[in-house]
């Protein structure tokens, strides 16, 4: 699996090869990673280098104390990533915002019509995609535009769905 991790601002692509190696943007290293006793410490070595790590969660984030600096991260997998995208992470509050498929998948059921009035976090359908179903949500307040699928259709990623006005 591939994570996007978000340190300070900064992104890098994670992925787990197996339980002592991990690739970051390309580069693979090998790591053991332990917490102690069921404390917020943890025992990291990275390519032999040992390093001591206290990790806490915030509200949004994990903050991480390594050597004496204090670091604010965010872990997302794809999965997660294309669906906050699809349901409008940041989308304007003017203008059409057309809603397309985070991931291939089958449409389940629509919940919409073309012109029903939606409310922010109102379900619009619900996509099924490797045996899971997932909600895809309005980003914001608006009125149902053209819907180009219906239900038992298959869509492919980044396919229009529909807009939301």
């Amino acid at each position: 699996m591939k994570y996007i991790t978000t340190i300070d601002g900064k992104e890098f692509l994670v992925e787990i090869i197996d339980d002592r190696h991990v690739s970051i943007d390309g580069k693979i290293v090998e790591v053991d990673f332990e917490s102690v006793r069921s404390q917020p410490v943890f025992s990291l070595i990275v390519d032999g280098k040992s390093y001591e790590a206290y990790v806490y969660e915030g509200e949004e984030d994990l903050e991480v104390l390594v050597k004496g600096r204090l670091y604010h991260s965010k872990v997302e997998d794809e999965r997660e990533r294309r669906l906050r995208a699809a349901s409008g992470g940041d989308v304007a509050d003017t203008g059409i915002f057309h809603l397309k498929a985070p991931m291939p998948g089958l449409v389940v059921s629509v919940s919409v019509e073309e012109g029903q009035e939606v409310k922010k976090g109102d379900v619009l359908l619900i996509l099924e995609s490797m045996k899971m179903q997932n909600e895809l949500k309005s980003p914001r307040d608006g009125v149902i535009g053209r819907i180009q699928v219906a239900d038992g259709d298959s869509v492919e990623q980044r396919q229009k769905i529909l807009s939301v006005e």
